[in-house]
């Protein structure tokens, strides 16, 4: 049987505008309001999931996603001593940690996850869904939507960076282990009717 599973990313956040390594602070005003904006644009679902961060489960109640289960696998990256702090400021005081970081998907210099451990924990979530599961809507940090996709598609580990998520957006995976087709990052709320965000 074919599998869809549906992922939100969360509203904008102070943190997400900063660039900083999981800042998992509250949305932002125009985040919040842009949420409830878009509640009734989300799709039925037969499962409703949210990932462990704040803002995941801000962003759902702004949607009136009332009844999602937590989902530890969809949660954040685990950033370890970088967590909260800015990229631009880790890359000033530790330029060579995170040049490897980016790099190489086995390293952890800040002493969290790597980006291997990352897509394989994503990974092994999606490839567990068993083939009656139906529907699956679920809100997920953008990490956890690009290791998704890298793990569905089959793609290099190294294709994370160049997969890039924009808040409030809805991406689609729909088959079965081993075989999933990709629908990507559709705007939920007023800007899923602008023209220009219509592909061509």
């Amino acid at each position: 049987m074919t599998v869809r599973v549906m992922v939100v990313s969360p509203a904008m956040s102070a943190a997400l505008r900063e660039a900083r390594f999981d800042g998992d602070v509250a949305l932002d005003e125009a985040g919040a309001r842009r949420a409830r904006s878009a509640a009734g644009a989300l799709p039925r679902a037969d499962r409703r999931l949210v990932g462990t961060s704040a803002r995941c489960a801000e962003t759902a109640a702004e949607l009136g996603l009332r009844a999602g289960e937590p989902e530890p696998a969809l949660g954040s990256w685990d950033m370890g001593r970088w967590r909260g702090r800015r990229l631009e400021e880790v890359s000033a005081s530790e330029p060579d940690a995170v040049s490897t970081w980016l790099t190489d998907p086995l390293a952890a210099p800040h002493g969290g996850e790597s980006l291997l451990a990352l897509c394989d924990r994503v990974g092994n979530w999606l490839e567990s869904l068993p083939g009656d599961t139906g529907d699956v809507l679920a809100v997920a940090e953008p990490a956890a939507v690009r290791a998704a996709i890298v793990r569905a598609l089959a793609l290099p580990v190294e294709a994370f960076w160049r997969l890039d998520v924009a808040p409030l957006t809805l991406t689609e995976l729909s088959g079965r282990s081993g075989r999933w087709n990709l629908r990507c990052g559709r705007p939920l709320g007023p800007e899923a009717n602008d023209p220009s965000n219509r592909a061509s």
